[in-house]
């Protein structure tokens, strides 16, 4: 799913700012549930600088890191901020970029449930952060639409994702529900092709998607998102 995630991203991404709207307010959220200000910070899939446009305080180092080239193209530059066009589950990237790197901070919105083993990249990075703090977008993300087009979601379970993140981290969490409305059924699927949010996953034909737009019974779409903070486990 690697590249069928960065070309979603790279194809929309001068769209992003105007079609993520729910990706907005949960890095809004995720900054302001931080209980400290870390001063060295690493963002796991930064986009085009959300996460960084957010912090208010003073910072020492910021590296962000995103597989998508053109995403890191819009993203804030200074002579703090270092932003790698890279795979961060990359084991040699990892190797070779950052394992002797020691950060206050890992954090992640929006990026993580696009992982192919989200638990080795959770211990990679427990290794080189002090403090964890992640956004996450779960099953229960556009389950009205599974359910009525037959598929089964390819987004995680919150509660497996809870497991892993507390093998490495002593950690809190919150799972959101939210909903955003639309005039219509077309203007949704549009949002969810524009925005990313489906990660470039399609398995519906022409005819079954016409379909699904025709049929979808809500005027708003389902969004579960699961937050995630905390401290590096002793035992780790």
């Amino acid at each position: 799913m690697k590249q069928s995630v960065e070309r979603e991203f790279s194809k929309n991404a001068k769209n992003y700012n105007e079609y993520n709207i729910i990706q907005k307010q949960v890095a809004k959220k995720l900054i302001s549930w931080l209980d400290t200000h870390p001063k060295k910070i690493i963002d796991l899939g930064c986009g085009c600088g959300e996460i960084y446009k957010l912090i208010d305080w003073e910072l020492d180092n910021f590296i962000g890191i995103d597989i998508s080239k053109t995403m890191c193209k819009l993203h804030p530059k200074s002579d703090k901020i270092k932003i790698l066009n890279a795979n961060y589950e990359d084991d040699l990237f990892y190797e070779n970029e950052l394992k002797n790197h020691n950060f206050d901070l890992m954090i992640s919105s929006s990026s993580l449930q696009w992982c192919h083993n989200i638990e080795k990249v959770i211990k990679n990075f427990s290794k080189i952060s002090n403090q964890c703090a992640v956004s996450i977008f779960c099953e229960g993300t556009f389950k009205t639409i599974y359910k009525t087009a037959g598929l089964k979601s390819f987004l995680p379970k919150y509660e497996n994702i809870i497991k892993i993140f507390q093998k490495y981290y002593n950690i809190k969490f919150e799972i959101e529900k939210n909903k955003l409305y639309f005039s219509d059924n077309l203007s949704k699927f549009r949002y969810i092709k524009k925005s990313g949010v489906s990660g470039g996953k399609r398995k519906l034909s022409y005819v079954d998607t016409k379909q699904l737009i025709q049929n979808y019974p809500l005027d708003y779409l389902e969004f579960e998102v699961l937050y995630i903070k905390g401290e590096r486990s002793p035992l780790n």
